[in-house]
């Protein structure tokens, strides 16, 4: 069994879990704590040295090696604050060709879904 500590980024969940499962102990270390370690440029060498300097000090700022559901649901909360900016980005990007044309509408998406509510109601 080995000690690994692997800095959280991108794939670190998972390289955990499989290296958990071979049975070795590993530490995911926030990465922003890490960067504090770092000597000289940025480089693997100097963030390797950084790492293991991290994990080796006794009150290292962990964090917690997520489940597959745990990751998923971060993956459904994730894409659905994208599509809530691309919303936005098109509601304020209707908001502002109209304006061109003299058509005012407030700001909020409330505000755009009123409009087509009520335009709706009145072609019946």
């Amino acid at each position: 069994m080995s000690l690994i500590g692997i800095e959280d980024c991108g794939g670190a969940h998972h390289w955990a879990r499989e290296l958990t499962k071979q049975g070795h102990e590993v530490i995911l270390l926030n990465a922003r704590h890490v960067k504090g370690f770092v000597v000289g440029n940025k480089n693997d060498f100097n963030d390797a040295a950084a790492i293991f300097d991290a994990v080796t000090r006794p009150n290292k700022r962990t964090v917690s090696i997520k489940t597959i559901g745990q990751q998923d649901i971060q993956l459904v909360h994730r894409i659905r604050e994208g599509l809530v900016g691309k919303r936005t980005a098109l509601v304020n990007q209707v908001r502002g060709l109209l304006s061109e044309r003299g058509i005012v509408i407030p700001k909020g998406i409330k505000k755009l879904k009123f409009l087509r509510n009520s335009s709706s109601n009145h072609s019946q």
